[in-house]
């Protein structure tokens, strides 16, 4: 199911960008005529890697500082934030929990502009939001999340795109429904071979590839039972490094762009520490273990970076001995407070 789930994404994106055309160029227009003095998400789990890529993206092109809200400020000590001038971003794939709502409705209710990126458009999230959009990923059956994370993705630069009122942004994303067909097809059976065995890993990435690599490493715990943890390439020579020995594994993904060099130099430097290091980069780099496909733009490489990964990962999970679509403990919705 998980895997089905993953090759229907290019699908679900093509529905997205086919609908609320109008809504996401006015949701642009009342963006670029509002002065907004805080910029929040709200999510969790891959929602929150999804939220981190929208987060990073929405700081590059736009300039606007971006911050993570801590959602038990508002659940749990009831702290008198300031709403005023402010954007709030929700995404979820249920809307269902009530520490991603009660957000939403304080901040509304304070005057803040909301947003809820959201794939259950008759969800309390949706409701709460000022601009609810739509996800359009279907019903995901699957615990582990896979087309309503890449459908999230999408909504995140969506948004971003129509805020700059950007043309290159928007003609890449148009593009994306072929590229994350093709991104299916990418073998990365090598890394089935030196995970199947592994008791642990960490997963690296760096600028707009480490959510990639945070939602890598929570598919990697949630399906595989495998001890993984996502560090940025820069911290990575700290105190992660004490763990490096030989044979240790090490998934790198190395998306286009200025972090690409030093994540780069770093899988070689892992190397000749004895690290047994995947390095994911796209087809011209010679050195690479494992081929990225690339979207029209190196902004959206992110998201079919994940999308290649899906494929591997549900596999894996099964080379493994276990079951990707029923992760042990877990459900389909979670809801915290």
């Amino acid at each position: 199911m998980m895997l089905k789930e993953a090759e229907a994404a290019a699908q679900c994106v093509a529905l997205q960008l086919a609908c609320d055309g109008e809504r996401f160029a006015d949701l642009g227009r009342t963006l670029r005529s509002t002065s907004f003095h805080t910029a929040l998400t709200v999510a969790r789990g891959s929602s929150d890697h999804a939220a981190n890529y929208f987060g990073y993206l929405t700081m590059a092109r736009t300039g606007r500082i971006v911050a993570s809200l801590p959602m038990s400020l508002i659940t749990l000590y009831k702290s008198p934030l300031v709403t005023r001038d402010t954007l709030t971003v929700a995404i979820s794939q249920s809307g269902q929990s009530p520490d991603v709502v009660e957000p939403i409705r304080y901040f509304r209710d304070g005057g803040a502009t909301t947003v809820a990126l959201v794939n259950d458009a008759s969800s309390p999230l949706a409701a709460a939001a000022e601009w609810a959009m739509p996800l359009h990923a279907g019903k995901e059956q699957s615990v582990a999340a896979t087309k309503s994370f890449i459908t999230s993705l999408t909504a995140g630069a969506r948004l971003v795109a129509h805020w700059q009122n950007d043309p290159e942004l928007l003609e890449g994303l148009a593009a994306l429904p072929a590229a994350l067909q093709a991104a299916t097809r990418v073998d990365w059976s090598a890394a089935i071979e030196v995970l199947a065995p592994a008791r642990n890993i960490m997963v690296v990435g760096r600028g707009i590839s480490f959510p990639v690599a945070l939602e890598a490493a929570l598919k990697l715990k949630e399906t595989s039972a495998l001890q993984a943890e996502a560090f940025s390439g820069a911290e990575i020579k700290h105190g992660p490094m004490a763990l490096i020995e030989d044979g240790y594994p090490l998934l790198i993904f190395a998306t286009r762009g200025p972090a690409q060099a030093g994540l780069i130099a770093l899988a070689e430097e892992m190397r000749g520490r004895g690290a047994r290091v995947l390095l994911a980069a796209p087809d011209d780099v010679a050195t690479r273990d494992l081929t990225l496909p690339v979207a029209a733009t190196p902004d959206l490489d992110p998201i079919v970076a994940i999308q290649a990964f899906y494929m591997m990962a549900a596999q894996l999970s099964q080379a493994r001995g276990l079951d990707p679509d029923k992760p042990r403990h877990l459900s389909k919705v979670t809801r915290t407070s």
